[in-house]
C-alpha cells in the first residue's frame, strides 16, 4: 500500500474524476507542466542512500525522495541498455518495435523514426525538447535523437565502455583484441562530433559535462513548458569522478561516481528553484538496468535483489525510482504498487495533454499512483523479456507479489571469482528451473513455491500465454505477431 493520505486538493480531485468516470486530468487552464526524466546507466536497486545505499551518501536524491514519491516496485522495460532506453521513449515493450539488447557501433540496425517518442508527442503539444547524455538506440544520423522529436542532443551516441581502450585505460593497438574494432568514441552536438572521449580523464568530465548543459537548458526555456531528458552515462564502467569528487567518498572510486551523480541531481533541483520553475516541474530519477555485477567493486549495489544486469532476476530490473512533482505528488510518500518505464509516455502525455501514437503502445497510466489514490493499481502484471536466448524470450511473469519464472539459462555473476577495479570476472552461466517466487516475503527469490500454489501457477502461465500469442516467445517458439520493424542503417 502507499503511505501518507493525499492532500484535500488531490481529495478533491479524486473524487472529481471517480464520479464523473474521467481519466486523470487537471483543468485547461492550468499551466503545462515541464518534464525532467534523468536516467540513469546501470544503477542498482540499492545504489541511492534511500534504497538502502551503503557508506557514501547520496543527499540530494534522498531529498527528492522527501519531498516526491519513492517506487519500490518500478521496472525497466529491458535488462540491457538499449531495449530499456527503446521501452521508456516509446512506451513499448521494446521486442514490440524490434530493439533487444544492446547495439553496437556496428549494429545494423536503430530505432525506427516512423516510431511516436515522448519527444516527439511533446513537440505537438508545444514542448522545447533536448536529450543530453546516452542515446544508444542509433549510431549515426539519421538514427541520433534530433531525428526522433528532440530539438537538441549533446552527448555520446552509444555506451562509454564502446572504446578502442582496455580495462587498465590504455589505448589498444592489438588488433586481435576485439575491442580494437571500436571506433573513436565521439561526444556529439546534435549529428556532429564536437570532442573524442579518448582516455579515463576524458570520461571523467562527463556527469559534470552533461550537468552543466541541463542547466544551461533549463535557464533557456524557463518561459516556455519544455521536456529535457538527461541520461548519464555513469555508473556505467568504465567510471570515473571529475577532480572535484575522486577519493571524496573515502568508499572507492564507485562512491566518488555516486557523489558526483547526487550532485548532478542537486544542480538541476538548484536551477529549477533558481528559474521559479520547481513547483511545476515533474522530475523523474530512474536508471536503465541494474548492476554489472561482473565488474565487482565497479558495479552497483543490488539492494538484495537477485542478480543483475542482462538478466530478468529482480536485481536486473527492479529500479531506484523517485517523481517529484511539487503540489501534485505528495511529499514524502512510497508507492509499493508495480508499474514501469513504458508507462511514462502515458502518464506523461496525460499530464500535458499531448497525442498518444496511433500504433499500439503497452501504454498503462500511472498518474493515479502519483495522486496517491489508495485504490489504483494501474499495473498489476509485468512480463520480463531478455534476448539471452534468441531474440525475444519471455523468461518470466509477474502479477502481483508473485513471479513465475520459466526455465532458462543466464550469465550469473555471484559465483566463482569477481571483478575488481575496472577489470571484469569470467562470464557465467547458470540455468533456472521452472518456479514460482512469493516476492513479498521473498524478493531475493531464493524458495520456490509452486507445489504449495498450483492455482497461481496456472493463472500466470495464462497470462504468460497472452504474452507470448501477441509478442512471441522464443523459449516455446512461438513468432511475435505484433512487433514492428526496426530500422536498417546502411553502414
Amino acid at each position: 500500500m502507499q503511505k501518507k493520505s493525499s492532500n484535500l486538493g488531490v481529495a478533491i480531485l479524486l473524487m472529481i474524476s471517480i464520479f464523473s468516470g474521467e481519466s486523470y486530468s487537471f483543468k485547461a487552464a492550468d499551466k503545462p507542466p515541464n518534464i525532467i526524466i534523468i536516467f540513469m546507466d546501470d544503477m542498482g536497486y540499492g545504489d541511492p542512500e534511500c534504497y538502502n545505499g551503503l557508506l557514501y551518501h547520496t543527499p540530494n536524491i534522498d531529498k527528492l525522495a522527501a519531498e516526491g514519491m519513492r517506487f519500490t516496485n518500478f521496472y525497466a522495460a529491458e535488462a540491457v541498455c538499449s531495449a530499456s532506453r527503446a521501452g521508456l521513449l516509446t512506451g513499448c515493450y521494446p521486442n514490440r518495435v524490434g530493439i533487444y539488447s544492446a547495439l553496437f557501433p556496428w549494429s545494423e540496425i536503430a530505432l525506427n523514426p516512423k516510431e511516436e517518442t515522448i519527444a516527439s508527442s511533446l513537440k505537438k503539444a508545444g514542448y522545447n525538447t533536448a536529450m543530453i547524455g546516452k542515446w544508444h538506440l542509433g549510431c549515426k544520423p539519421p538514427y541520433l535523437p534530433i531525428h526522433y522529436g528532440f530539438d537538441e542532443f549533446f552527448g555520446l551516441p552509444y555506451s562509454n565502455d564502446m572504446w578502442a581502450v582496455d580495462y587498465s585505460g590504455r589505448p589498444i593497438n592489438d588488433t586481435t583484441n576485439w575491442k580494437s574494432k571500436f571506433p573513436p568514441l565521439p561526444l556529439l552536438e546534435g549529428d556532429k562530433p564536437v570532442k573524442y572521449i579518448k582516455t579515463l580523464d576524458d570520461q571523467a568530465t562527463l556527469t559534470t559535462t552533461y550537468t552543466q548543459h541541463a542547466i544551461e537548458y533549463i535557464k533557456k526555456n524557463k518561459s516556455h513548458p519544455f521536456f529535457l531528458y538527461l541520461a548519464h552515462s555513469m555508473p556505467h564502467v568504465p567510471i570515473a569522478a571529475s577532480p572535484a569528487f575522486k577519493g571524496k567518498s573515502k568508499e572507492g572510486l564507485f562512491g566518488d561516481v555516486m557523489m558526483e551523480i547526487d550532485w548532478s541531481v542537486g544542480e538541476i533541483m538548484k536551477a529549477l528553484d533558481k528559474n521559479g520553475l520547481a513547483e511545476n516541474t515533474l522530475i523523474i530519477f530512474t536508471s536503465d538496468n541494474g548492476p554489472w555485477l561482473r565488474f565487482g567493486n565497479h558495479a552497483g549495489n543490488g539492494g538484495g535483489l537477485r542478480e543483475g544486469k542482462t538478466t530478468t532476476w529482480e536485481g536486473g530490473q527492479r529500479e531506484p525510482c523517485i517523481m517529484r512533482w511539487t503540489e501534485k505528488i505528495p511529499a514524502g510518500t512510497v508507492c509499493n504498487k508495480i508499474a514501469s518505464t513504458i508507462d511514462l509516455f502515458p502518464t506523461i502525455a496525460n499530464i500535458c495533454k499531448a497525442p498518444l501514437p496511433k500504433e499500439k503502445i503497452d501504454d498503462v497510466d500511472i498518474l493515479p499512483l502519483l495522486l496517491n489514490d489508495a485504490n489504483a493499481n494501474p499495473r498489476d502484471e509485468f512480463a520480463y523479456y531478455s534476448p539471452e536466448q534468441g531474440n525475444n524470450s519471455l523468461e518470466a511473469i509477474r502479477k502481483g507479489q508473485w513471479k513465475l519464472i520459466f526455465a532458462h539459462s543466464y550469465q550469473t555473476f555471484k559465483r566463482d571469482s569477481i571483478g575488481h577495479n575496472g577489470f571484469p570476472a569470467p562470464v557465467m552461466r547458470a540455468k533456472s528451473d521452472f518456479a514460482l517466487y512469493d516476492l513479498r516475503t521473498d524478493p531475493g527469490e531464493t524458495h520456490d513455491v509452486k507445489a504449495f500454489y498450483p492455482e497461481v501457477v496456472k493463472e500466470l502461465d495464462e497470462i504468460a500465454n497472452k504474452y507470448r500469442q501477441t509478442l512471441g516467445d522464443d523459449l516455446t517458439n512461438m513468432p511475435c505477431k505484433e512487433c514492428r520493424d526496426d530500422a536498417k542503417i546502411n553502414l
